[in-house]
């Protein structure tokens, strides 16, 4: 029996990177599976995806910053699939690298919408549900950068992630006696999108390489692996936990 057998998962940010990857990874391991971002090209894609290896997926077109969203996505976990037992809140931006004195207010507050925001109204709508249930895990991606490193023309990212291990010690206090574990998933450098956002010329990738004692950064598949630890009873008594992926970045120094 696979390891996600019977469970219900929900996974934003789904359409590229860490989310697609995770995504078809839960559904290969038995969860049926609500897969969510804002573009339905990928989306559909995934699904196809994963029906083609005989997996359940429906996919759900939004934004996380939006209540409604966070509404609808519990509410197709319950009605396709009967509840809702894991979610997965991957869905993020980086947003402008630049100076914190030279950002803008709507910048920052896009961000921090999309990146902790949306957390709070996942999680509004998702731990209700995973009590219905009886329990559940609860998953964010939050990001190395402003818990370990620090870098330059990214505060409102480093603050909207570093906010999301606050907002993940909360829940962990409040619904752990209930049987909801949540935990916060903290990628190093990754091969994806958002990373290329960041910069994609080879001095760039050799650089953020080099931060990491393993000399590389992480497909997304690899990150996938540690967020389905964090999802299954695998990690069945890991909660409140910021757990690094970095390849050591934390602790390299050369």
């Amino acid at each position: 029996m696979s390891i996600l057998t019977g469970k219900v998962a929900i996974v934003t940010g789904a359409s590229s990177g860490i989310g697609y990857a995770a995504a078809s990874l839960f559904a290969r391991e038995g969860a049926s599976v609500i897969v969510a971002a804002r573009r339905q090209s990928n989306l559909q894609a995934l699904v196809s995806e994963i029906t083609d290896f005989g997996g359940h997926a429906v996919a759900v077109v939004g934004d996380v910053r939006d209540e409604g969203f966070a509404k609808a996505l519990v509410d197709t976990a319950e009605s396709k699939f009967g509840g809702l037992d894991i979610a997965f809140n991957n869905a993020g931006i980086l947003g402008p690298v630049t100076p914190a004195i030279d950002a803008s207010l709507d910048s920052w507050k896009n961000v921090l919408e999309t990146n902790l925001t949306s957390g709070f109204l996942s999680a509004k709508y998702q731990i209700p549900a995973m009590l219905r249930r009886g329990g559940g895990s609860l998953l964010f991606t939050s990001s190395f950068v402003g818990y370990s490193v620090g870098f330059p023309g990214m505060s409102s990212y480093a603050a909207s992630k570093a906010g999301l291990i606050g907002l993940v010690k909360s829940l962990a206090a409040e619904y752990g006696a209930q049987s909801i574990r949540v935990n916060a998933l903290l990628p190093g450098g990754t091969d994806t999108d958002m990373a290329r956002e960041f910069g994609d010329s080879p001095d760039t990738v050799e650089f953020v390489k080099q931060l990491h004692a393993l000399k590389r950064i992480a497909s997304p598949e690899e990150i996938a692996q540690a967020a389905l630890f964090l999802c299954s009873s695998a990690s069945s008594f890991v909660s409140g936990s910021a757990m690094l992926v970095d390849g050591g970045a934390s602790i390299c120094r050369n």
